[in-house]
């Protein structure tokens, strides 16, 4: 089958949405489907065409940025060759150019399936706030067009004020995790490259900086835990400088945690293999995240598979994980009492607090994905 996937941002660029929409590429390239994916040149140095990993990643010419979504005049007439060629066209939402794709899906009389991240929460400037309105807006629409939408959860779709309008045609399937366990030599090696001691108390916080992620809110709850364990620290991982729209929160982050020292440090972008054995690594994960941008996220299944436990947010979706698994702690949200309260808890536990919920996890493979959307796309190619 050939599969057209659509995403604003994509490889070599790093968010849950770009590498959800890069691991499904790679999932349905390795059960023998043609993938095409769809996506903006958002640095002039990216190659226009590239192939990777048995697919292949058409970049369109970007001439404005607005917030974070980006203008690309020539995206027209690139679409239609696309859209033209593919079998199935699968949206990855949110997305500015969405509405254009879906009517030109419409207009050929393919069949679109839409991969609904997340409802989109600005927050800031007039413009960015505008901005996310209109893109909402848009959303709305191609959801309300596309033949089936995809979720993380029934649980998150249900409390979407765009995706509970239209329960009947969503379903549920789980976000793509490459799951592999990692070694102690490898836990070892790495613990050793980043200084971080046998004796320190690894507090974790994964995926690039970003204002729905709270992480002010770990800083503020930070003191109380080294009261009680002086040997905790925060490691992050992930882009910490240079992420799009995000300047202003970083260094409103940067406020919080100077005090902290070498007891909050940043690894920056980390190579797959580092970031995987980071999820050893550590002791617990925090993901204080505070809005309905996040709708489960991947950083918590990836720490999962390693046996360590997580501090989520009690958000539709984001707290299914913990939920599911009882691997960790549900906090309220910008709570720094119950985030610290509940990292103690963690820390208290020791080794009993580790475990691998194994058979939860199994549904969240490349392949398991894949061949749900597999499946579906079968499902409304057959049906047209």
């Amino acid at each position: 089958m050939r599969v057209l996937i659509s995403s604003t941002y994509f490889y070599p660029y790093s968010s849950g949405l770009s590498v959800y929409a890069l691991r499904l590429a790679e999932g349905l390239a390795e059960r023998g489907h043609e993938v095409v994916v769809l996506t903006s040149q958002y640095e002039k140095l990216l190659p226009s065409l590239e192939t990777k990993d048995g697919f292949r990643i058409v970049r369109v010419p970007v001439t404005t940025r607005l917030s974070k979504g980006v203008l690309m005049p020539r995206l027209h007439k690139i679409a239609r060759q696309w859209i033209a060629w593919a079998d199935v066209v699968n949206l990855h939402l949110p997305q500015f150019e969405s509405l254009l794709l879906s009517k030109i899906a419409q207009g050929f009389g393919k069949p679109v399936l839409v991969t609904y991240h997340c409802d989109l929460v600005m927050t800031g400037s007039l413009l960015n706030r505008l901005a996310g309105m209109v893109t909402s807006t848009i959303g709305q629409q191609v959801v309300k067009d596309a033949n089936l939408v995809v979720q993380n959860s029934l649980d998150y779709a249900e409390h979407s004020p765009i995706l509970r309008k239209y329960l009947e045609k969503v379903i549920a399937v789980p976000t793509p995790v490459k799951v592999k366990s990692v070694s102690a030599d490898r836990v070892e090696a790495f613990r050793k490259k980043y200084g971080i001691q046998k004796t320190d108390k690894v507090i974790g916080l994964a995926g690039r900086v970003a204002s729905e992620k709270g992480y002010e809110y770990l800083a503020i709850a930070l003191p109380t835990v080294l009261g009680v364990c002086p040997e905790a620290r925060v490691v992050h991982a992930g882009a910490w400088d240079g992420v799009v729209g995000e300047r202003a929160y970083r260094d409103q982050v940067e406020k919080f945690i100077q005090p902290f020292g070498e007891k909050w440090h940043s690894l920056g972008f980390l190579s797959d293999e580092d970031f995987e054995t980071f999820f050893a690594a550590i002791d617990v994960l925090v993901f204080s995240s505070l809005n309905a941008t996040e709708s489960y996220g991947i950083v918590q299944i990836e720490a999962m598979t390693q046996g360590t436990p997580v501090v989520a947010s009690d958000l539709p979706g984001v707290r299914q994980p913990v939920k599911n698994t009882g691997l960790g702690k549900i906090v309220p949200l910008r709570n720094p009492g119950a985030i610290s309260k509940a990292i103690l808890e963690i820390f208290n536990q020791g080794e009993k607090a580790r475990f691998v919920p194994t058979e939860f996890l199994e549904k969240f493979s490349q392949n398991a994905v894949a061949r749900h959307y597999e499946e579906s796309f079968f499902l409304l190619v057959n049906n047209d």
